[in-house]
């Protein structure tokens, strides 16, 4: 694992630490970048989120979908959970926590968009970071390949219903003006544009140079431009919330609470349905992995353009990249020691 990938909580860390520094201090020179806006959609986060998506639709080959009918057990589960448990639990624990049982700590106007964050979280399954999950668990790449691409070409037409269904059913959309125009706006700058981006280059640069050196070469390249985006996405994040971190330093942790209820009974969940179709551990682990991690660049991307910079919808997509390494990390060591 590369040391950015088992680090990265460390350095969303420093993020925050380096975020809230400059809006401290800086607050009213960067004021002027949460203006810089089209559509609702924020130009300079676009452009470094694209930056940090763009790699991964990249490495993704979509001509593996071919081989969905090799395991069909295991991509049948993967959308499962992926579409039919996990935005709905997420959506759950989201109510519960923020609407209900944080009433003493949350005002009741916010505690709605901190559900609007944690929905965009659930409903973006992961597309990147399940590659390094399946290998440390010794998962079948191939399979992890085709449930990757799967997963990413049914973000193109079931994202915006499903995120708009849930906002429905927690009450978001009756107490947040929810622009959906935007939303829809954001599938298409964050994903498809950068799906076909991808897909194109991917195609056309092994056809050119070949599998090896498009895999040795061009994606480590690209590696160094999608941290340096991450990074700076993060500090430009907490620089415009350094205020409500500051007032209330106990948000980072009731946030990150029900976000890691929620990934932990996935992957439970994922797991014992896994066994109980008797799937292999090189089919069930990586199946496990990415319905319970999630796409956070995707719902950090949407999140910002469809609530703002300054939104709690914002911080509780950013704080579900602080939680997601550490949590990971504790269920690879899990699904390794169940292997045996």
């Amino acid at each position: 694992m590369a040391s950015f990938e088992k680090y990265l909580t460390l350095w969303v860390a420093l993020g925050i630490v380096v975020g809230i520094v400059i809006g401290r201090f800086f607050g009213d020179e960067i004021e002027i970048i949460s203006r810089w806006e089209y559509a609702h959609v924020n130009i300079p986060i676009a452009i470094l989120i694209w930056l940090m998506i763009f790699p991964m639709m990249a490495q993704i080959d979509f001509t593996s979908v071919k081989n969905v009918g090799k395991k069909p057990k295991g991509v049948v589960l993967t959308l499962v959970i992926n579409w039919l448990i996990k935005p709905f639990s997420m959506a759950f624990f989201a109510w519960l926590f923020f609407t209900q049982l944080y009433q003493a700590f949350i005002e009741p106007d916010q505690a709605l968009e901190y559900v609007a964050g944690a929905i965009l979280l659930g409903v973006a399954p992961c597309t990147a970071m399940v590659f390094v999950w399946s290998y440390l668990t010794d998962g079948d790449p191939a399979y992890t390949l085709v449930q990757v691409s799967v997963n990413d070409l049914i973000i193109l037409v079931a994202f915006v219903p499903l995120v708009a269904l849930l906002f429905h059913l927690t009450g978001v959309n009756q107490a947040v003006d929810v622009p959906y125009d935007t939303l829809v706006f954001s599938v298409v700058i964050f994903v498809v544009i950068p799906l076909v981006a991808g897909a194109l280059a991917n195609r056309m640069l092994i056809k050119r140079h070949g599998e090896a050196w498009f895999k040795q070469h061009f994606l480590p390249k690209l590696k160094p431009l999608s941290i340096s985006a991450l990074l700076l996405t993060l500090v430009l994040l907490f620089a415009f919330q350094g205020d409500v971190i500051v007032n209330n330093p106990l948000i980072i942790l009731l946030i990150a609470i029900p976000l890691t209820i929620q990934t932990y009974l996935i992957f439970f969940v994922t797991w014992g349905l896994g066994k109980s179709l008797k799937l292999s551990h090189s089919v069930c682990a990586p199946a496990a992995m990415i319905g319970t991690s999630n796409f956070f660049e995707l719902a950090v991307a949407v999140a910002i353009a469809v609530f703002g910079l300054t939104s709690p919808a914002a911080l509780t997509t950013v704080v579900g990249v602080l939680v997601e390494v550490p949590v990971m990390l504790s269920l690879v060591a899990l699904a390794n020691r169940w292997r045996y």
